[in-house]
């Protein structure tokens, strides 16, 4: 991997990530425009790590509020009625849907589910389905409201983004909008359910270092640090935003990406 490479990688890691226009479908994309090969393993593993952190360090005092109310709701049954455990018991819940799903169908998703036809109509009809969740979501309910149903069905629609297009946190926002939450809430809650999601996986792939001969550890690590820092200047923004703003643009995005991508399937450029 040249260092060019992994600059560019890094900024659309961090950029993507977290907008709900999939950073999976993003690299698969620019990696065959540009004649580029699979970065590997050890890439993967460790700027994915590297934006996670952003989450981390950008919602850190509610995370360790969730971490220590849920470490004392273990012991005292009292505490698990307290919203910051119960939280932290709906997190766990939330990601058992793609821990088990992504187990099962570990060589579909490293294979069948990254066909470039497959990541254009996810592209497209994701974003539809964002589009009209948002569009026609009652937007009332927040984080306190969130239920033992509503963490499995976030859980559920945060799985299918084991497909490259559909976007981790387009789906699970999606799904949020649909249940009524605002898209704060639900963009906070995608956020923070995506932490030991992304983190397990990014550490599974990170045992399978030692499986490749030649490890670009300089440009993984430039490509990570810049993740991290286009990662938490994209969460601060997005935050931001949808205080007063929609999710038009990234549904319009998404549409226009997807029919790109199909054109340049039909017309030879990229290849399935």
């Amino acid at each position: 991997m040249s260092w060019l490479e992994a600059v560019v990688l890094g900024v659309v890691q961090g950029l993507t990530e977290f907008l709900p226009i999939s950073s999976s479908a993003h690299l698969l994309i620019l990696s065959q425009l540009f004649g580029w090969d699979d970065p590997g393993a050890a890439f993967t593993a460790v700027t994915q790590i590297g934006t996670e952190m952003a989450v981390i360090i950008y919602f850190r005092r509610e995370i360790g509020e969730i971490v220590r109310a849920w470490s004392r709701s273990i012991v005292d049954a009292d505490m698990r009625r307290e919203p910051a455990a119960r939280m932290g018991w709906l997190v766990i819940l939330g990601t058992i849907p793609i821990a088990v799903l992504g187990l099962l169908f570990a060589d579909q998703i490293e294979t069948i589910a990254r066909n470039l036809w497959l990541t254009a109509t996810m592209l497209i009809v994701f974003g539809l389905v964002l589009g009209v969740a948002d569009a026609l979501g009652a937007r009332v309910k927040d984080e306190r409201d969130i239920t033992v149903r509503d963490g499995i069905l976030f859980g559920l629609a945060q799985s299918l983004a084991l497909i490259p297009g559909v976007s981790r946190s387009g789906a699970t926002i999606s799904a949020g909008l649909g249940m009524g939450y605002t898209r704060g809430a639900a963009a906070r809650y995608a956020f923070l359910l995506a932490i030991p999601a992304v983190l397990a996986s990014g550490l599974y792939e990170a045992t399978k270092i030692g499986d490749e001969a030649n490890v670009a550890w300089g440009p993984t690590i430039v490509a990570t640090v810049i993740a991290f820092t286009v990662g938490i200047a994209v969460i601060a923004w997005l935050m931001r935003w949808l205080t007063t703003k929609t999710f038009l643009p990234f549904v319009v995005y998404r549409l226009g990406l997807g029919l790109l991508v199909m054109l340049l399937l039909g017309s030879g450029v990229l290849t399935a």
